[in-house]
């Protein structure tokens, strides 16, 4: 499945960052929450996402609601691939990107077919 990755989309100095990952047929909208002073080492309090069709169309999670708050142990790993894909190795080519890229994305899509019926 293709799929292109955007980060960091957001205005300066917000404690809000936003993050899509766009698929042929979808895309998942993820806003990233965080506290303390953006200029120094802010901290994540807390993830959202959304999934939409490519014309911008909400779709319903399983339950009815529209987005998804990630918690406890999901919210863990999300931190830790967050500052994986936020690290200076991965701004200055030093890990492997395509491979720290494809864990976030695997796990997101995995938060979204828990979530979601995608048709």
């Amino acid at each position: 499945m293709n799929y292109k990755l955007e980060l960091n989309t957001q205005e300066p100095n917000s404690k809000i960052v936003f993050n899509n990952i766009i698929f042929d047929s979808f895309k998942i909208n993820i806003v990233e929450r965080y506290i303390g002073s953006m200029k120094a080492r802010a901290t994540l309090c807390e993830v959202l996402f959304k999934v939409r069709t490519l014309d911008d169309v909400l779709i319903n999670r399983k339950d009815g609601n529209i987005r998804v708050k990630i918690k406890g142990d999901d919210f863990e790993t999300y931190q830790k691939l967050s500052r994986d894909l936020n690290s200076y190795e991965y701004k200055n080519k030093l890990i492997n990107r395509k491979e720290v890229e494809q864990n976030y994305v695997h796990f997101i899509l995995s938060l979204v077919i828990t979530n979601y019926q995608l048709n």
